[in-house]
């Protein structure tokens, strides 16, 4: 008993130390980067339907919902119609709907899905996982809400609705003040 409690605080020790060297690696510059609440949110480049490159950085003065999603994830679908609602209530207030499909070969796939469920928000191809391993997501759907200033102010896991609850009350806030 007593040598298992004795491996357990070394087992803890050394993640409590691990957890530290990659913080302390981080590039001076960057600032706290990251994906937990009031981080930097990490910056990417993909490609949208259309075939235009899209920066987050580009985004910065607007208040971006970022959402993971799959075409054969039934809880991803089920909340994309609130968040095309949300969408048109407030793309002129300055809130930007990156719906990041995580899909190997998605563009087929993904065009064949718009077509039936045309969502006006812009949807971003990740068929190499390169953002989704940035961010860590490995849960369906999954989405940050990053204020005006690129930082990370909340993340949903799980299919919610856009048009209600506190994440509406968040966003609102986020871009009414």
């Amino acid at each position: 008993m007593r040598s298992m409690i004795i491996k357990g605080l070394v087992l803890f020790c050394l993640l409590l130390l691990v957890g530290c060297s990659e913080q302390s690696e981080q590039p001076q510059g960057q600032g706290n980067v990251g994906t937990g609440k009031g981080q930097l949110a990490p910056n990417f480049t993909l490609t949208d339907m259309q075939g235009k490159s899209v920066s987050l950085a580009d985004m910065k003065g607007k208040v971006v919902l970022l959402n993971f999603w799959a075409t054969w994830c039934p809880p991803c679908r089920e909340e994309m119609p609130s968040m095309e609602m949300l969408h048109r209530k407030f793309k002129d207030d300055g809130l930007v709907i990156l719906a990041v499909n995580v899909e190997e070969n998605s563009g087929p796939v993904v065009q064949t899905f718009l077509q039936s469920n045309p969502y006006t928000f812009r949807i971003l191809l990740d068929g190499e996982a390169k953002v989704q391993n940035l961010y860590k997501v490995f849960q369906f759907p999954e989405t940050f809400i990053i204020d005006r200033n690129g930082m990370v102010v909340e993340k949903v896991i799980g299919a919610i609705d856009w048009m209600g609850g506190p994440a509406f009350k968040l966003i609102n806030f986020l871009l009414k003040g």
